[in-house]
């Protein structure tokens, strides 16, 4: 395929990332809010964590109805009608009135989420080459960057001022503004760069077969065992960190969704610095660093022993995070070039399936280590994981 104009791509990926600001806020809108939801349907913190666990699940799941869709129908059209649906995956959060309809109305809102992400890292791989690569995906990233910032404190003001009903609204609002940007973005493009379609007779037999394909590849079984325990590890960490803080410094969850924002920055930051960055360490320099930024850092979270070290410490582990998870990202995109959307589906069904692991196994052991216990063990694993991807690897 001859790349599309540069202007057109970038219109493009300013669209995507929106949509990817929409998928980061409605994943951690809930992180803050487990305190208060505890409180108000009267179960335990584990218990209730069953709504983040369920967006999760649902995104990991979808991967097997929308990687065949996005290849059969086309990425980009798959992805802005998708964006309605999350639209209306936010309305049944929002009228949610128990605790039951509110995990399936966020299951519901996973499921429509899961092709944002993945489908648009896979139509980056397909139209800009490789050695530009890693600085688009940055730059499509800020927006999710961003959404995971403003996911933690919406959670936090929703307990404490606004109620847990208004954020979902304007994460609605936020969804139906990137289907319409991606439907515009999409009528510039060249056709063929637009569709990226393949029309297979069995789609989801067809991915299976392709899943089977990739999982032959040594690489990307390291890939893809790689991102399943970071993202246990990191999420199931961070889903805990604003009631960690509420609960260790006396925090507002307005102010520990606050502090916990200063994620999102590190990670804007790395994104903003990316083209200087990458080939100033390389791959193995970045996933390195980023894992010994990110324990050093979790350790500062779980021990801080006053608040402001809170902020520079979360800010510090978004920086570390994404050195580490955009070079995976990277290699994911490239790890089976000849079948990108199935491996990218693969990628992503990794990641999330760790997260909802990560998560439902931390809301049990918090019970007996505390919520600064889940954060000190998710600091060694993640050490642990990212030493191990350097050592394995055969990134430059």
């Amino acid at each position: 395929m001859n790349p599309p104009p540069d202007a057109a791509v970038s219109r493009a990926v300013l669209a995507l990332s929106l949509a990817a600001f929409g998928s980061g806020t409605s994943q951690r809108v809930m992180d803050a809010m487990l305190p208060g939801l505890a409180a108000e349907f009267g179960r335990p913190l584990g218990v209730v964590a069953a709504a983040v666990t369920a967006f999760t699940f649902a995104y990991a799941m979808g991967q097997l109805l929308f990687g065949p869709a996005g290849d059969r129908h086309g990425k980009l059209r798959v992805v802005a009608w998708s964006c309605l649906g999350c639209c209306f995956g936010a309305l049944g959060c929002a009228f949610a009135g128990g605790l039951s309809s509110l995990v399936l109305a966020r299951a519901a809102a996973g499921l429509m989420a899961a092709p944002l992400i993945p489908l648009a890292m896979a139509w980056i791989g397909d139209v800009v080459p490789y050695e530009r690569r890693q600085p688009v995906l940055a730059r499509f990233l800020i927006g999710q960057i961003l959404g995971v910032s403003a996911g933690q404190l919406l959670g936090g003001l929703a307990v404490d001022h606004l109620g847990r009903r208004l954020p979902f609204f304007g994460i609605a609002v936020v969804f139906a503004l990137s289907a319409a940007a991606l439907m515009r973005a999409r009528a510039g493009l060249p056709a063929q760069a637009a569709s990226t379609a393949r029309l297979e007779a069995h789609p989801l037999r067809h991915l299976l077969a392709e899943f089977a394909a990739v999982l032959r590849d040594r690489w990307a079984r390291v890939v893809l065992l790689t991102v399943f325990v970071e993202g246990a590890a990191v999420f199931g960490a961070l889903a805990f960190f604003a009631t960690h803080l509420h609960q260790r410094l006396g925090l507002s969850l307005t102010g520990a969704g606050a502090s916990v924002m200063g994620f999102g920055f590190g990670g804007l930051a790395f994104a903003l610095g990316a083209r200087q960055l990458v080939p100033r360490l390389g791959e193995r320099g970045l996933v390195r660093w980023g894992g010994v930024l990110m324990l050093l850092t979790m350790v500062g979270v779980a021990l801080a022993p006053a608040v402001w070290l809170v902020a520079p410490a979360c800010f510090g582990m978004g920086v570390g995070f994404y050195m580490f998870h955009n070079t995976l990202q990277t290699n994911a995109t490239q790890m089976a070039p000849a079948r990108r959307g199935a491996a990218v589906a693969l990628f992503a069904l990794a990641y999330f399936g760790g997260q909802t692991v990560g998560v439902a196994f931390s809301g049990v052991v918090s019970a007996w280590l505390g919520t600064g216990g889940v954060i000190l063990l998710s600091a060694l694993v993640v050490m642990l994981v990212s030493q191990g991807f350097v050592t394995a690897g055969r990134a430059p």
